[in-house]
């Protein structure tokens, strides 16, 4: 960034660089809301035998604090630059520049969850993850999760089966994730036991209701909405497949992570068994999968 004005407006009445970028900053700042407070969210919701849930929902608290105050931090920064009040460094240009062009900074990316998101959509895609996790916190825990909200998908996943293996007293690496595709959007009851969820998209196929099984998509769209899928621990010998589609489950649509520093990949969350009349042949030669986030 240049220490001059530089005009991109084209004429007098054009917004200068500067101006624009303490525009950006401004408009972003004012939708984060104020930092989760942990030390109110373990005394409401502390660590107990019968409920892993609480354990999810303070460390996202933290995870999504951590992500908040490295984008707080860096477009306060970036407007004391700006006025001359600090050194405007590297990392603080980088973090100008990929904003002038409608791109998530590197900076950010390093500290958040995988997303393809441009700027505007992914800010307003987190404000949405910060909403979920602050209802849960002030209304108990939801009868249906939002699964793409969550930071680190797994950690709800292994509570939802802990939860399972501590009441039934069963050793919870015999337990696996069953399946059941409901007639729904929402639902405003809790289950016996599992977990419902929402907020999953099909690619290369789409779910039809009536059937409630795959089927081919219809012409120019691209993703389909899937309904709320009841996850249903279970003893691994009892779930079967026969008739199932094993779709793989990602966070984005590249398809692609890296094994993280707990074993986990970056990208692929889980393996989800989604009735289908046709063989699962033909949905594997289609590419088909659930993503938990659109690009746009």
């Amino acid at each position: 960034i240049n220490a001059e004005s530089q005009s991109t407006g084209g004429g007098a009445g054009g917004a200068t660089t500067e101006q624009k970028l303490t525009d950006i900053a401004t408009d972003i700042l004012s939708k984060l809301p104020p930092q989760f407070d942990i030390e109110d969210a373990v005394e409401k919701y502390p660590v107990t035998y019968e409920e892993s849930m609480n354990t999810v929902l303070v460390q996202e608290m933290e995870r999504f604090n951590r992500l908040c105050g490295v984008i707080s931090t860096s477009l306060t920064n970036l407007q004391k630059a700006i006025k001359g009040l600090v050194v405007m460094s590297e990392s603080l240009e980088s973090v100008a520049s990929t904003l002038l062009v409608g791109k998530v900074p590197d900076l950010w990316s390093k500290s958040s969850y995988p997303s393809l998101k441009p700027l505007g959509s992914y800010i307003n895609d987190l404000v949405a993850r910060l909403k979920f996790l602050k209802t849960w916190y002030h209304d108990n825990k939801p009868t249906c999760f939002w699964i793409s909200a969550f930071y680190f998908n797994q950690a709800f996943l292994t509570g939802v089966k802990q939860n399972y293996a501590r009441k039934y007293t069963i050793p919870i690496d015999k337990l696996e994730l069953d399946f059941e595709v409901l007639p729904c959007d929402d639902i405003d009851s809790h289950p016996e036991d599992g977990a419902y969820v929402r907020g999953l998209y099909l690619e290369g196929a789409r779910w039809d209701t009536k059937k409630m099984s795959l089927a081919e998509s219809f012409p120019k769209i691209l993703y389909d909405t899937v309904p709320v899928i009841w996850l249903r621990p279970a003893i691994m010998t009892e779930i079967s497949t026969e008739g199932k589609y094993v779709s793989p489950v990602y966070k984005t649509s590249a398809r692609q992570g890296q094994l993280s520093t707990t074993g986990h990949s970056t990208n692929f969350v889980l393996a989800i068994n989604l009735p289908t009349i046709k063989p699962q042949k033909h949905w594997v030669l289609r590419g088909t999968c659930l993503l938990c986030s659109l690009d746009d």
